[in-house]
């Protein structure tokens, strides 16, 4: 059997998955709040007994040579994924009801037809009944929802909107300049970001949604700015060349594999007969 043939093909799929990531990751990079997705190739058994222990057999034994040739067998694979959840550069806007989240880890928290979601992207409108939402139309949850329900609306004479840095919300008392509190931002900290799942949109899906509690003091706040994408163009483009350049060396240990050995082979086995 050809193992090399079977791995350097193994090999050319992962890197194809690769290119999916860092396409994906491109297309993204204008977007407000998207966080880039990575992926971890190796060989998690090979890796493993490395880590596990040393070879226990001495060199030049059956034993040996077999333990070598099954761990040079072994395919390289995607073994883990993540998304980066480092910040993005914080940009000023000339709306004011845009926000952005100036700590790791903290998201908003919209109602979805599919259910409550997370976001980071905190470029907010309101619609015709004068409710504040996403670009998608998602109605912005506040701290209370859980508790009272409703959701955050401002009224026509409501000129003045400010926020401060914990996502307490102000508007003017009417034909006035004074401001009253309105509704609060609803800021979640998930535990674990690990468990959090993309679902598109900017959207994150969470088993804890129900369980999470809006932070009271976040600090985090900024009004009239977004968050850009945390996307290195330069350094996914560079990505994208050397993955491409993996593809086209797997190509051609296939293309050995399958043509050049096989011609040897053959000419060997009919020079001998």
């Amino acid at each position: 059997m050809q193992t090399g043939y079977y791995a350097s093909a193994a090999g050319m799929v992962t890197q194809f998955n690769r290119i999916d990531t860092i396409a994906n990751n491109l297309a993204n990079a204008n977007t407000i709040g998207f966080k880039q997705d990575n992926l971890i190739v190796g060989d998690f058994m090979r890796l493993y007994k490395e880590a596990r222990d040393t070879l226990p057999n001495e060199n030049n034994t059956k034993e040996a040579a077999a333990f070598i040739n099954r761990t040079m067998s072994r395919a390289p694979q995607v073994v883990d994924a993540y998304t980066d959840q480092s910040l993005g550069t914080m940009q000023k806007s000339t709306n004011n009801l845009d926000f952005a989240l100036s700590q790791e880890g903290l998201f908003f928290a919209v109602k979805t037809p599919q259910g409550i979601r997370l976001t980071r992207d905190g470029s907010f409108t309101t619609n015709e009944e004068g409710v504040l939402v996403t670009k998608e139309g998602h109605e912005v949850l506040a701290d209370d929802y859980f508790k009272s329900g409703g959701n955050i609306s401002f009224a026509t004479q409501d000129s003045v909107v400010e926020v401060d840095k914990n996502g307490q919300l102000y508007t003017n008392v009417p034909n006035s300049a004074t401001l009253t509190p309105n509704k609060k931002l609803f800021i979640a900290n998930p535990q674990n970001l690990k468990f959090l799942q993309k679902e598109g949109a900017n959207l994150y899906k969470t088993d804890e949604i129900n369980y999470l509690e809006p932070l009271a003091d976040s600090g985090a706040v900024l009004q009239g700015f977004v968050e850009k994408s945390n996307v290195n163009p330069v350094a996914m483009m560079t990505s994208l060349i050397e993955t491409n350049r993996l593809v086209g060396m797997y190509q051609k240990a296939m293309d050995t594999q399958m043509n050049d050995m096989n011609r040897e082979a053959i000419d060997k086995i009919a020079k001998r007969a």
